[in-house]
């Protein structure tokens, strides 16, 4: 392999904030707290955003990928935890395309990848699967019924709860 793609890739890295630069050259960028509410910090707005966006532009297909998700969710809620926090990417995901906004897409996408960081999903706190399930449904609900305000509301505060509970899980680790 050539040097050129390998330099590429590693700036494209250092960009996303997944390296940084060292004494000895890049490194893996350190996890924190601070990294974490730096994150929800911006994914509460995004998500807000997103939900508002797609109440009112989703389309016929939108909503039917979305309720396909959510019920991939729902008889989901005995799986393994990172079975759960897979189908709920594939759910917030949904919400961001129904959005029809690419960049939003695109950064939120971006975004994601930080949580990758983090070798923990919340669906592993007890309880999390039934509350953020009650949850999507009300976010769905929200969306479907184009209620702009509430979506994004509701959306804002499932990052929200998402973020506090990252947070104790660090704590705990």
């Amino acid at each position: 392999v050539s040097r050129t793609p390998i330099r590429e890739a590693l700036s494209r890295l250092e960009q996303d904030g997944l390296v940084e630069r060292g004494s000895r050259g890049l490194q893996v960028r350190r996890r924190s707290p601070a990294d974490i509410l730096e994150i929800f910090e911006v994914r509460i707005v995004l998500e807000g955003t997103a939900a508002s966006a797609a109440a009112e532009r989703h389309t016929e297909v939108d909503r039917i990928r979305m309720l396909g998700h959510l019920a991939k969710l729902e008889s989901e809620q005995d799986a393994e935890p990172t079975v759960q926090a897979a189908l709920n990417r594939e759910f917030h995901r949904s919400i961001w395309q129904a959005s029809h906004n690419r960049t939003l897409v695109d950064v939120l996408d971006r975004l994601s990848v930080h949580l990758f960081r983090y070798s923990f999903t919340t669906y592993q706190m007890p309880g999390r699967a039934e509350s953020s399930l009650k949850e999507h449904r009300e976010l769905a609900e929200a969306i479907i019924e184009r209620d702009r305000e509430r979506a994004s509301r509701i959306a804002s505060h499932h990052m929200t709860v998402a973020r506090t509970i990252r947070l104790e899980m660090w704590e705990r680790n």
